[in-house]
């Protein structure tokens, strides 16, 4: 049974989809007549841990204390890539970092952009925005969001490219999981200077202090796991005291767990322990979170709602921003920076990919909680994340399927093409007079043009290749 539940955790099809099932659960749960009232009374319920001043609903719990599973999981999978994965050789990894970077650039430009338009032209008057509950909001209240469509959700993204693109090749897969991972570093840099206040001093160096003891524990012979466990909860507790939020304690002692083979181990520790946790991250903290985050209550479920400039402002940050951000960036790296992609890859094939960078969901979830202090304000923001990420996925759904299908019949062509050469045979035959005659197959009209075809498409992305060299 454990070893199903592991199989369908590190689908990425499977869970993407376990994660929005929760998540649309949550918007309805939290709206209906008959469960609002239910909902609300569970989510509010308080829960404190004896002897500290941490007492949160439990909606909060699902935030700041699961959800540090999952940052967990981000660090550990950062140390990967940066030890030996895709961010091990920067030169290799240089577009799709910045990349990364052009996307999170854009989107906070856009969204700023057309919340400014609505001060400006739409009612109540200048300077002043009213959201869809008819709540009036002056610019600077609402451009307090401007960090919310910024990140890239990894699982999601990867779901859209397992579900809708089976015969893309793996450079794009690469590509899409080196910005995404790029992404979460930045959107954690992020949160930690723009969304922590700080406390006293001594609470930082607790942070220190079991970050040492950690990075000793992890590389012990024999790990052991109920110390590790409890320096983990007081790493926890130190960053909710320092006023840094929480679920950064998992993505600093996942930076501290060693990434190379030790003492004959089979494989890195952080791999081990990621591989682990992924159960627990994709089944029950993303879920859970996921539920709480999209389930607000809103008075009413209006086509206003849709036209709110926080909700169109996002919606537009992440589906048009992000591929935007990602293909100028990739554009100008390429052709004027001097950078190249992999072979046999060009810019344009970056777009469907490109766009399913804008499902944003957890990490835009969280943001949208912590950059807005009035309640409707962060629940029209996460309703806003939640639609985008639709349309995102829905776009990048369509194009990832055309381009899938380009692919299977240009391989289709060339398995052709192949064939063809393999059918050519030799017939020898012996004359009369002894004579050996060989006569060889000639090739039809069509089969020739295919092969001249192939040819010349091969001799313009070698050329191509070559210029970008």
């Amino acid at each position: 049974m454990w070893e199903r539940i592991r199989r369908v955790a590190a689908s990425d099809r499977i869970s993407g989809l376990i994660m929005l099932g929760f998540a649309l659960a949550g918007l309805v749960l939290a709206n209906l007549p008959w469960t609002a009232h239910l909902f609300e009374t569970i989510s509010e319920t308080q829960l404190a841990i004896p002897y500290t001043n941490i007492d949160l609903p439990l909606g909060h719990w699902a935030q700041d204390g699961l959800l540090t599973i999952f940052f967990l999981m981000v660090g550990l999978d950062l140390k990967q890539e940066l030890t030996t994965g895709s961010l091990s050789n920067p030169k290799a990894a240089a577009v799709p970092m910045l990349c990364a970077v052009g996307g999170m650039l854009v989107p906070p430009i856009l969204f700023l952009s057309v919340t400014a338009l609505y001060s400006r032209f739409a009612p109540p008057g200048p300077g002043l925005e009213q959201i869809a509950n008819g709540s009036v909001f002056s610019f600077s209240d609402i451009a307090q969001g401007w960090a919310v469509p910024t990140a890239t959700d990894i699982a999601f993204s990867l779901a859209v490219l397992a579900l809708f693109a089976k015969a893309l090749p793996g450079s794009i897969r690469a590509f899409l999981m080196t910005l995404a991972t790029v992404d979460d570093l930045l959107a954690i840099i992020l949160i930690a200077v723009f969304f922590s206040s700080l406390n006293d001093w001594y609470w930082f160096l607790g942070i220190v202090v079991c970050a040492v003891v950690w990075a000793l524990l992890v590389r012990m012979r024999r790990v052991p796991w109920i110390a590790v466990g409890c320096v983990g909860i007081l790493a926890w507790v130190m960053m909710f005291e320092a006023g840094v939020h929480p679920t950064l304690a998992g993505v600093l002692v996942g930076l501290l767990t060693p990434s190379r083979e030790m003492y004959g181990e089979a494989s890195p520790r952080a791999e081990r322990y990621h591989d682990k946790l992924q159960p627990f991250s994709s089944l029950l903290a993303l879920p859970i979170f996921a539920l709480f985050a999209t389930g607000v209550h809103f008075d009413a479920l209006t086509p206003a709602l849709m036209v709110s400039p926080v909700v169109v402002g996002i919606i537009v940050a992440l589906v048009v921003g992000k591929p935007l951000g990602i293909m100028i960036t990739a554009w100008v790296t390429t052709h004027i920076g001097g950078l190249s992609l992999p072979r046999g890859l060009r810019v344009r094939d970056l777009l469907p990919a490109s766009c399913a960078c804008g499902i944003g969901f957890t990490v835009s979830f969280l943001i949208a909680s912590l950059a807005y202090t009035d309640a409707e304000l962060s629940a029209e923001a996460r309703f806003g994340v939640l639609m985008a990420s639709l349309i995102a996925a829905a776009i990048s759904g369509v194009l990832l399927h055309r381009q899938s299908q380009r692919y299977e019949a240009e391989q289709a062509s060339e398995t052709e093409g192949k064939r063809s050469l393999e059918a050519m045979s030799e017939q020898v035959t012996t004359l009369s007079d002894g004579t050996q005659s060989v006569t060889i197959e000639a090739f039809t009209q069509e089969q020739l043009a295919q092969i001249k075809a192939r040819k010349l498409r091969e001799k313009i992305r070698q050329r191509r290749h070559d210029d970008r060299t």
